[in-house]
């Protein structure tokens, strides 16, 4: 056995030395093919980030040999040699090239060997290196589209998007089955004044709260929350939302709002505050997002149309309800709210709008808008759509225009990098039932570059993963604590006590012990 054991080892050994100094093939007396070559992910005719991790892609190209040359104007080129069609590229060599190069075009070019030994050269592939970076990291929460039970499968995690590096944050690892985490909310992209929403029925349904290097447990649930760019105050909806289910159609789930409001909690002062002009009770409430001057709260907003249906699911009219996008003045000293301005008018529209994502340069307010409802995730129509503020401010008339960058599918979750150059976004445009992260480019006249996905070190992981990513978020740092750190407080009873004041609008099934997470809280 010993000598039959050595022998595998020192023929491996042979073979990883024969296979690494394997004579590459020579490429000549190529013909020139009169299109690009087929790759996947579709890594082509778009501006990448300088600091973005490699972009790894496969060849679909029948042959016996690939040959991939990445060049640009300055630096050495990067050559890749591949059996299969599967082009890894070096971290180190990709990110000097590109550091050398910002705001140049970046070429691909591609060779594929036939069986008769000859080769074929691809037209060159051109994308642009941007001259401002992406934001180092993003968060997103994956699981297991739910459809009947809620398993509890969930995570939220960080990735370096300079390279493939993923940690998770807070996930089942550390919390009992059927907990659910959502609404992870940073301020000004910064990790450290964030929050992280926890629903369980064995700790109960709490948000926790990092301040640097303290963690606190707020014992109340918030639902999507918004940060005043102060870091003193966070406004967050209150939902009641029911999931029921279509006999027939792409997306079988949907749900309505039953009930809603906005609150909103000044730290440290123990209290929940609502104001009569976000709580009304013939409207329903939604998706806070404060303009980056923290002189506006932005959300959405709709009429009940459902008055005596609550036990109803779903309502008679839960199809015709459609959102606008209105904004209210704020003062922070005073803690006094202005009146109300519509942005943008369902009944001008004919369509819902939803999260609504002010650039941290306050010159664009990015939505999506689908044909109802309030939950574009589940919603084929749901678009991405873009006004330019600075230019309503100049005319008094707010003109949106929808994105070149949609798909055929839902496209939601979208956030803006700290510069205002970068999107992120969740598209079903794939499969039709996984989301995955896209990023854009965004220029200061407002034009939106074809998306790339994601980049992952297997370029053909997204094939088998069974898992869906929603609420990407950018952020210029990591969590600075430890799962178990963050766990320990969601395990640990009681917390910060907050008084929260019942209103005629107040959805009160929130608030009831045994609350089980509703359709905002899955997908």
């Amino acid at each position: 056995m010993m000598v039959i054991c050595v022998f595998v080892l020192l023929t491996g050994g042979a073979a990883a030395f024969i296979l690494a100094f394997e004579r590459k093939p020579e490429i000549s007396n190529w013909q020139q093919a009169d299109r690009s070559a087929v790759i996947r992910p579709d890594y082509t005719g778009t501006v990448i980030a300088p600091n973005i991790a490699p972009l790894n892609f496969l060849v679909q190209e029948q042959g016996t040999y690939y040959h991939v040359k990445i060049h640009s104007k300055q630096g050495a080129p990067i050559e890749i040699f591949s059996r299969k069609g599967k082009i890894v590229i070096p971290e180190n060599s990709w990110h000097r090239l590109l550091n050398a190069n910002r705001g140049q075009p970046l070429y691909f070019d591609v060779f594929v060997q036939g069986r008769d030994g000859g080769w074929l050269r691809f037209e060159t592939v051109e994308n642009t290196i941007a001259a401002e970076n992406i934001d180092p990291y993003i968060f997103y929460r994956k699981l297991h589209p739910t459809h009947r039970l809620f398993s509890g499968d969930i995570g939220i995690y960080q990735r370096d998007l300079r390279n493939y590096d993923e940690r998770l944050v807070l996930g089942k690892k550390y919390l009992q089955q059927g907990s659910c985490l959502n609404c992870h909310t940073f301020c000004n992209n910064r990790t450290d004044k964030m929050l992280i929403g926890v629903r369980s029925g064995v700790y109960g349904n709490s948000t926790l709260l990092i301040e640097g290097g303290q963690v606190s447990k707020i014992d109340a649930k918030f639902g999507y929350s918004s940060w005043h760019p102060s870091g003193r105050l966070v406004v967050y909806s209150i939902d009641e939302l029911p999931m029921f289910y279509h006999t027939a159609r792409n997306e079988v789930r949907d749900t309505v709002h039953i009930d809603s409001l906005l609150a909103y909690h000044v730290l440290g002062s123990g209290k929940v505050s609502t104001c009569a002009k976000f709580s009304q009770k013939d409207r329903l409430e939604t998706w806070p997002a404060w303009s980056p001057d923290g002189r506006y709260l932005y959300f959405c907003s709709a009429p009940k149309l459902w008055p005596g249906q609550e036990d109803e699911l779903p309502p008679s009219l839960y199809n015709q309800a459609k959102y606008d996008i209105v904004r209210i003045r704020y003062d922070l000293d005073s803690d006094q709210w202005g009146e109300l301005e519509t942005v943008v008018s369902a009944q001008d529209t004919q369509l819902s709008a939803g999260v609504p994502a002010i650039s941290p340069d306050g010159r664009w307010l990015l939505f999506c808008m689908f044909d109802y409802g309030y939950f574009p995730a589940w919603q084929q129509s749901s678009d991405l759509y873009i006004v330019d503020l600075q230019a309503a401010g100049e005319t008094g008339q707010y003109k949106w225009r929808r994105l070149n960058i949609n798909s055929d599918q839902s496209e939601a979750w979208h956030t803006w990098s700290s510069n205002s150059r970068w999107i992120v976004f969740s598209s079903k445009r794939d499969y039709g039932v996984f989301t995955r992260p896209y990023i854009s480019y965004i220029d200061h006249a407002g034009r939106v570059y074809k998306p790339i996905v994601l980049p992952q070190k297997d370029p053909a992981l997204y094939d088998h993963c069974l898992q869906t990513y929603n609420t990407p978020e950018f952020a210029i740092e990591p969590v600075h604590h430890s799962g178990e750190k963050l766990a320990r407080m969601a395990r640990r009873p009681g917390g910060i006590s907050v008084d929260m004041p019942v209103t005629m609008a107040t959805p009160i099934t929130k608030t009831q012990p045994g609350y089980v997470p509703g359709a905002g809280e899955r997908e």
